[in-house]
C-alpha cells in the first residue's frame, strides 16, 4: 500500500457536511482528509494551500466546485468531484453518514488506484 490519498471536503460553512465526511474518514489507513467551507464565515475558510495539498476534492454541491474553480482560477486544481449532496442534514446524521460513504468509498478507491499505476 502506497502514500495515503489526500481528500480534501468542501461544504459551505464546514459545519455539517463536510465535517462529516472529515470525521468518517479520519482514522481510515487510505486517506489523509481535511475538509473546509467556501463561505466567508465558514469555521475553517477553504485555502489555496489545502487545494495544492489535496490529491482530490470532493464538494458537496456543483456551486461549490463553481466558487473554487473562479476563486482559485489560475491555480492547477486537483479534480473536483461533486457529491450533490444538500444542505440538510445535521453533522453525524445517520443518513448522511450512510449516503457520504456509499458514494465516497468507491471514489476513494477509483481515485487511489488511478494514482498507483
Amino acid at each position: 500500500m502506497g502514500e495515503r490519498l489526500k481528500v480534501l471536503f468542501v461544504c459551505a460553512m464546514n459545519k455539517q457536511r463536510s465535517v462529516t465526511a472529515e470525521r468518517l474518514y479520519r482514522n481510515d489507513p487510505r486517506v489523509a482528509v481535511r475538509s473546509a467551507g467556501v463561505r466567508a464565515e465558514a469555521v475553517r475558510r477553504l485555502r489555496e494551500g489545502d487545494l495544492r495539498w489535496a490529491d482530490v476534492v470532493f464538494a458537496m454541491e456543483r456551486e461549490h466546485k463553481q466558487w473554487i474553480m473562479q476563486r482559485f482560477e489560475g491555480l492547477e486544481l486537483p479534480p473536483i468531484e461533486v457529491l450533490d449532496i444538500p444542505d440538510e442534514y445535521e453533522v453525524m446524521d445517520p443518513q448522511l453518514q450512510e449516503q457520504l460513504r456509499a458514494m465516497l468509498d468507491p471514489e476513494i478507491e477509483r481515485f487511489r488506484a488511478a494514482r498507483d499505476h
